[in-house]
């Protein structure tokens, strides 16, 4: 059974955010990581490269399935997470532990557009 953590937002993509400040690291979220099953590869983006809400930052393979990364907010991205180059699975292992990108927010009022935990729950109950 997916975990739906609270304090983060969530998108109708299935990606989360965690704001701390004016940063925040965008992951997947657990009922997303359950729905691929084994990630075999993430393709994420360079650092200081921008991503734009509602578009495209990489994917994420798995074996039944590759999948889009949707950025859920506009920014810089700061840091990737290295560790799962080596380490897909730790998506697998904690989705919300194992973030993908950390980004400079450039405009925190898009936060408003995402689900908190509550209605993404119900969101993927549909």
């Amino acid at each position: 059974m997916a975990k739906f953590e609270e304090g983060l937002r969530y998108s109708e993509s299935h990606e989360y955010i965690r704001v701390e400040g004016e940063y925040g690291f965008v992951g997947i979220s657990d009922y997303a990581q359950h729905a691929l099953g084994n990630v075999v590869y993430v393709d994420m983006p360079e650092v200081d490269d921008e991503v734009t809400a509602g578009e495209e930052f990489g994917a994420v393979e798995s074996v039944k399935a590759a999948s889009d990364l949707i950025s859920p907010v506009s920014g810089t991205v700061v840091e990737v997470n290295e560790a799962l180059e080596d380490k897909p699975e730790l998506l697998n292992e904690d989705a919300f532990a194992n973030w993908i990108i950390k980004v400079q927010l450039s405009d925190k009022s898009e936060l408003e557009n995402l689900m908190d935990a509550k209605a993404y729950e119900a969101f993927c109950a549909e």
